[in-house]
C-alpha cells in the first residue's frame, strides 16, 4: 500500500517509517497508512467525522492482533475474544479527504485480564498529530462471558511497553 492510494480505513504499513519526531515511546509499534476519503466526511461539517476516528482505532487494533496470530477466527476457536471496555479520545487537529495518516499502535500494558492499548494518528505532511487515544481492553471466555487472563505467549507476543525493551525509537514497517 502507498501512501497515495484512497482508503477508507487502515492497511498495514509495509514502508519505513522513522517514529522519532513523533511521541510514540514504543520501540516496535504497529503501523498503518490511510487516505482519507469523501466517504469519512461528517454530513453535517466537512471534516472526517469522530466516529470514523473511533473505527480507525478499533481497526488497526485487529491488524495489530491479526499481525500477531491473534486474529478474531483464531481466538473465536479457542472460545475466547477482546472487548474493548473503554475508549479515550482526544481529537487535537481536524481531518479532510485526501489527507495521508500513519496511525501507530503499541500495547501499553497487559495485567492480568485488562490490557491498556495507545493509538496515535499522525498526518507527516505537516508533522500534526491529529488524534490521540487509549483503549481498554479485556480477553473474555465467550463459554462463561468472564474475563480471562491472557497467556505468557500472546504477553510476550504484544511486547507491552511495561515490559524489558529496547530502545525508544522506531524505523519499523
Amino acid at each position: 500500500m502507498t501512501l497515495g492510494a484512497t482508503r477508507s480505513e487502515p492497511v498495514a504499513r509495509t514502508a519505513a517509517f522513522d517514529c522519532s519526531a513523533w511521541p510514540v515511546p514504543h520501540p516496535a509499534p504497529f503501523l498503518c497508512d490511510l487516505t482519507i476519503d469523501h466517504s469519512q466526511v461528517s454530513r453535517a461539517v466537512a471534516h472526517v467525522d469522530n466516529i470514523a476516528f473511533v473505527r480507525w482505532v478499533d481497526r488497526v487494533a485487529v491488524l495489530h492482533a491479526d499481525d500477531l496470530g491473534f486474529t478474531r477466527g483464531d481466538l473465536l476457536e479457542r472460545g475466547v475474544m477482546w472487548f474493548v471496555v473503554r475508549h479515550e479520545i482526544d481529537y487535537l487537529a481536524e481531518v479532510w479527504p485526501g489527507d495521508e495518516l500513519v496511525l501507530a499502535t503499541w500495547v501499553r500494558t497487559m495485567r492480568r485480564v485488562k490490557s491498556w492499548r495507545d493509538t496515535l494518528v499522525m498526518r507527516p505532511a505537516d508533522h500534526t498529530l491529529v488524534c490521540r487515544a487509549s483503549t481498554l481492553w479485556v480477553l473474555v471466555d465467550l463459554q462463561t462471558r468472564r474475563p480471562i487472563r491472557h497467556d505468557t505467549d500472546m504477553v510476550s507476543r504484544f511486547a507491552p511497553l511495561d515490559s524489558p525493551s529496547g530502545a525508544n525509537r522506531c524505523t519499523s514497517r
